[in-house]
């Protein structure tokens, strides 16, 4: 076994050949966090695997929580140049935070930003397979946010049809789609249609949260994969769910990953 891979990493099938092909492709992962325990790191370590360089792959990456200079400092620490990564259209970052989406009043308009929003980014899938005929990968940082900055209005149903046409990249071009999502911010009301659309539609779902047994100084929470077994790339092999837990540490250029009681 790859001694550099790590436990996210055997959890996720990197540890299986799969022909130049991510184990990821076709396929929707959702990473759900709280506001005791951030789950942005999973994001980050996916994006530096996306980016190796022992990877053909691309990314599409939709930020609507930071700037890319956030994201370019913390992957630089991982040992990855995002602005490298764009300067070689390995990258392809859509700073929402600078999109002006103000508010609109006509629905008609949200509609139409959200349908105008998924063109660019379908035109861009279209684009990076042309060129590097390699696999893409679409993440969503994060969908929770989406729902205001998307439509000016926190109208759902513009989510949910954002979600749905980004999913169809999954199907049609066989890209991966990486959407995380913070799961607590609705616990005071009812579950939006948009978020138990992204639960059943996941083949992949991680969820960080915080230890069973409270604060630990060297222990910075726990990770649940639940992986749904069934290949959307062939629809054979196990219909079993295989649910994997482990623990976690935060380091400044990396995640320790390790089994309750094994952190040495």
């Amino acid at each position: 076994m790859d001694r550099s891979l790590n436990l996210l990493d055997l959890a996720l099938g990197f540890d299986q050949e799969q022909a130049d092909a991510s184990p990821l492709s076709g396929k929707l992962v959702l990473i759900e966090d709280c506001v005791e325990t951030s789950g942005s790191f999973v994001l980050h370590q996916l994006m530096k695997r996306v980016l190796s360089p022992h990877s053909s792959e691309a990314l599409i990456f939709l930020a609507f929580a930071r700037p890319f200079s956030h994201y370019d400092r913390i992957l630089r620490k991982l040992g990855c140049s995002l602005s490298t990564q764009k300067a070689n259209n390995r990258l392809v970052f859509f700073d929402m935070l600078l999109m002006k989406c103000s508010g609109v009043e006509e629905t008609k308009e949200n509609a139409s930003a959200v349908a105008k929003l998924f063109r660019e980014i379908q035109e861009t899938v279209r684009k990076l397979c042309s060129v590097a005929n390699s696999n893409v990968t679409v993440m969503v940082d994060d969908m929770s946010l989406q729902e205001i900055a998307s439509t000016g209005n926190s109208n759902q149903d513009h989510v949910l049809d954002f979600l749905h046409y980004c999913h169809t990249l999954t199907s049609e071009s066989n890209c991966s789609l990486v959407i995380l999502n913070h799961e607590d911010i609705y616990t005071s009301m009812e579950r939006p249609a948009f978020l138990l659309q992204m639960v059943c539609l996941a083949d992949v779902v991680i969820k960080a949260e915080p230890l069973a047994s409270g604060l630990a100084n060297d222990v910075h929470g726990q990770l649940s994969v639940l992986n749904k077994g069934i290949s959307s790339n062939s629809g054979r092999g196990s219909s079993r769910n295989k649910l994997q837990n482990f623990q976690f540490r935060i380091k400044d250029n990396g995640i320790d990953y390790f089994y309750p009681g094994c952190r040495s």
